[in-house]
This record gives C-alpha cells, structure tokens and sequence, in this order.
C-alpha cells in the first residue's frame, strides 16, 4: 500500500488561537481562560485526545467488521494529566506532556468480553495515532521563512 502523506496548515489569530486548515476543515485551537486564551476551541492537547478517541473508534469498527462482531455503539473518554511547569518556564525534572493517557471503550455489542478485549488490543496496535503516541516519533520544528 502506498504511505499517504496529511498536511496540516495554521494561522495565528491571537497569542493564544490558531485556526487549523486540514482538507476542507478549519478547527479553532485556543486555551481556557484560566491559561490565558479566550476559550474559543478545545486546546491542543485536548485535540490529542479526541484524536486518539476518534482513531480507536475508527480501528475498533475495522476489527470488528473483520471478525463478524457487530457493535451497536460506542462511547469513549480520554484523560490525561499533564504538569505545566515546564510549559510555563519553570524549572522541573517533570515532562512537558502527558504522563499517560487513559482510555475507557463502552461497548455495546453481543460479543462477549473477551473477544470485545480482544478487538481492542489488536485496534491498539493498529491505530496510528495511539503508535505515535506510544512511540517515539520524530517532530522537525524549523523556521520556513522570517521577516
């Protein structure tokens, strides 16, 4: 199968909102009042989680389609913590980003609970954006052009 390559594009609308441009779709990206923005989108890492539940969503159907398991629906929440010490310059031996991110899958289907576990650790293993997150990826931040 040919690697697809996705392509994101941002533009600062404030010190604390971006608006994001994917395909046909724009996401506003800004922080809560309480770190400074206006509080008007999710911030990025809130992003992060969506997009590992929206990933696993999307993997956990492919599966079970693949095994003849039919789910009626699911629901998922995502929650990390993260310290915001070093975000904020200040000194910590903590990292910058979450410590873990923890996924609840309510699934309903006829399957029974161990196949439905099963669905979910072969989803995990399949789902790029839980291997990004899992492993190390390689982030090239570079200066495209100053003025």
């Amino acid at each position: 199968m040919t690697p697809q390559t996705f392509t994101a594009r941002a533009t600062a609308e404030t010190e604390t909102r971006v608006n994001v441009q994917l395909r046909d779709f724009t996401l506003t990206i800004d922080e809560p009042v309480a770190l400074g923005g206006s509080d008007q989108g999710p911030n990025p890492v809130e992003f992060v989680l969506a997009a590992v539940m929206g990933c696993m969503n999307v993997v956990v159907h492919l599966v079970a389609k693949e095994r003849g398991v039919r789910i009626r629906s699911l629901e998922a929440t995502a929650r990390g913590s993260l310290d915001p010490a070093r975000f904020m310059g200040r000194p910590t031996q903590e990292r910058t980003g979450f410590t873990e991110i923890e996924v609840g899958l309510d699934i309903d289907s006829d399957a029974s609970s161990e196949e439905l576990e099963e669905i979910i650790r072969v989803a995990e293993e399949r789902c790029p954006v839980s291997d990004n997150l899992s492993h190390p990826t390689p982030v090239r931040i570079r200066l495209t052009s100053g003025r």
